[in-house]
Order: structure tokens, then sequence, then C-alpha cells
């Protein structure tokens, strides 16, 4: 149990700070739109994980090759990071006073985190053996193992949105459209990597 307990904080918490699409969809959506938009970005993973899970039991079980569905994925997620970027790079100064467009926080960390290939591989190589070992010993550790996952890996992503919030009053800067112009950057790269590891895992790149 206390295993368990240690390897979901240690992971959850890892995968929660670790730079990626989704942390760096967290901070433009909180700074965007607000706390409460940057927090439904970081709830993502707990609609969408579901089905990669199973999905990662399936390819355990019954696929052979899957790296050509891991290139697929990574491939579309690159495309749909790079339009993100392009959002990000052409925002204008805020008004807080006036209407914004809809944000779809929710739409828009699912898609994010579903075509991302990084949760299929964490569940194809670590968690679900590691959980497979746990629910052969005990079906409370794997729960407790999942709980404390994935209470660090949105908590602290929840824990960003707030201190990222506190700049709300910023978004009328010009410090801000940098911080965006930056973020911008950062989504585009984070979507070349992507495009990479399709292309590697299609076996177009060496």
């Amino acid at each position: 149990m206390i295993s368990a307990l240690a390897a979901g904080f240690i992971f959850g918490l890892s995968s929660g700070w670790a730079p990626g699409p989704l942390l760096t969809l967290v901070i433009t959506q909180t700074l965007q739109h607000g706390v409460t938009e940057g927090i439904k970005v970081a709830s993502a993973p707990l609609i969408t994980d579901l089905p990669i899970i199973l999905v990662s039991f399936v390819l355990l079980t019954q696929v052979a090759d899957f790296r050509g569905a891991l290139g697929i994925i990574s491939l579309v997620g690159g495309c749909y990071v790079l339009y993100l970027a392009y959002e990000c790079f052409k925002t204008k100064p805020v008004s807080l006073g006036g209407p914004q467009e809809q944000p779809e926080s929710i739409r828009k960390g699912m898609l994010i985190n579903f075509l991302n290939p990084h949760p299929y591989l964490f569940w194809m190589t670590v968690g679900t053996p590691y959980l497979l070992r746990l629910k052969q010993e005990s079906l409370a550790a794997s729960l407790l193992f999942m709980a404390s996952f994935y209470g660090l890996l949105v908590g602290s992503k929840c824990i960003l949105a707030v201190l990222v919030g506190r700049s709300r009053t910023f978004l009328m800067s010009k410090g801000y459209l940098l911080i965006l112009r930056i973020l911008a950057g950062m989504l585009a790269l984070f979507a070349v990597f992507l495009i990479r590891d399709g292309l590697v895992f299609l076996g177009i790149l060496g």
C-alpha cells in the first residue's frame, strides 16, 4: 500500500509539472480566460485517460506492433498543437469588461491529451504493467495508486492555474502579449517534437 501510494505520488507529480502541450495550454487558457478555464484543462486527463488505459490493456494483450498507431496519433496531435500555437500567437489584448470568445477549455484539453502519445506510452510501458502487478497482490493498492497518481497529476496543474490566475490584471499589458508569444513558440516546439515522434514511430525517421 505504501509503495503504491509513493509510486502514484512520484509519477503524478512528475507528470503534472513536466513541460508539455497540456501544461502550456493550462497556462494559456488561465491567462486568456481565468483560473476556472485553466482548471478545466488540467482536469482533462480524468476524462480522456480511461480509454487510453483500456487501449493500453488491449495493445499489451492483442497487438504485436503498436508503433504505427502511436505514429498516427503523434502526427495528428502535432498538427493540432500547431493550430493551438497559431491561435495563441494571434491573441490580442483582452478587455476584462468586454465579451470574449468561448474558451472551450474542456474540448481543447481533451483533444490535446487524447492526441498526445505520451499518456499512451506511459500506460503501455509503466502504468498498466504496474497496475497488473498490484492487482495480483491487492485491488486496494491498485485503487490507491490510481487515486494518488491522478490526485497529483491534476492537482499540481490546478495549483499552477491558481498561481497563474493571480496575473489576471496583466491581460491588457504588452507583457501579457509577450508571454503568449513565448507560449505559442513553446507549443510550436512541442508540435515539432510530436511530429518527429510520429515519423520515428512510422519508420520514416531513424
